[in-house]
């Protein structure tokens, strides 16, 4: 006979758990991708589409007509390398903020990690990310961009990007849990993180004097270390990329406490 009891005093993470329902995890993951292209034309080529067509929105719009700078990369893959992290990004705290919401019949009538749940939709898009990168290495060879020895260190960045996606969905997953218009503000936040994050400009037009404001935003790190990895640009702003990832570190880490701190309530208040 198995009793589980609530938690008091300090919260552990309970890892081992969480490691035990990998297989949960794994089914729960695999359903988010299969719903997400049931019944629809294209399928996964959606993945491919969002980024690939705002892509070419920025490129004609900031690219020839703004004429924004790149740092020397052409405007095309310098936008797609940024949008790739970027989608990525905000499917997994969309999907993830709302999934306890979505699956509350679940939540209260099956004891599991209820960590798995926003953790499953975190993992649903590296799906998306890794169909959506085969287009970028195309668009790589397309503009004669060779392949940098510093693209072993993508895999870092990619750590990165989700462990800020991860984190910011446990916070808003617990938060929505309790006060239900949060999900009405998930769709402004990612809009103006969007616009705080180099994406469609380089990093390198933000003051020397704001960068250290600037880097508190962890998408910023994320972002042009890929450019780093790919293309070697942004020596200059090396310290800016490593503190966005300290900061990465610290919202993943909190996220996870504080979504096991308010666990033992949410089969109540749902």
């Amino acid at each position: 006979m198995t009793t589980i009891k609530a938690s008091s005093g300090w919260i552990p993470l309970n890892l081992k758990e969480l490691w035990q329902a990998r297989e949960l995890i794994f089914f729960l993951t695999w359903r988010d991708i299969k719903v997400r292209y049931k019944q629809t034309i294209i399928g996964a080529a959606w993945a491919i589409l969002q980024p690939f067509l705002t892509m070419v929105i920025f490129t004609v719009i900031f690219g020839h007509l703004a004429k924004m700078p790149s740092d020397g990369i052409p405007y095309p893959i310098f936008a797609y390398s940024a949008l790739l992290p970027w989608q990525f990004f905000s499917h997994a705290v969309t999907e993830s903020a709302n999934t306890l919401i979505v699956n509350q019949q679940l939540v209260t009538k099956v004891y599991f990690p209820r960590l798995a749940m926003p953790l499953s939709a975190t993992f649903s898009g590296v799906v998306d990310f890794f169909f959506a990168f085969l287009v970028l290495i195309g668009m790589m060879v397309y503009y004669q961009t060779p392949l940098l020895i510093s693209v072993i260190y993508l895999p870092i960045f990619m750590v990165l990007a989700f462990m800020t996606a991860l984190g910011v969905g446990l916070w808003l997953s617990a938060l929505n849990v309790r006060y239900r218009d949060v999900r009405y503000t998930i769709p402004f936040l990612i809009q103006f993180w969007f616009f705080a994050t180099p994406i469609a400009y380089p990093s390198s037009l933000v003051p020397e004097g704001w960068r250290f404001l600037y880097g508190l935003n962890p998408m910023v790190g994320v972002i042009e270390g890929f450019r780093w990895a790919l293309f070697g640009q942004s020596n200059e702003l090396q310290g800016m990329i490593i503190f966005s990832g300290l900061i990465a570190c610290v919202i993943c880490v909190s996220g996870m406490y504080y979504f096991k701190r308010m666990e033992k309530s949410f089969a109540d208040v749902i």
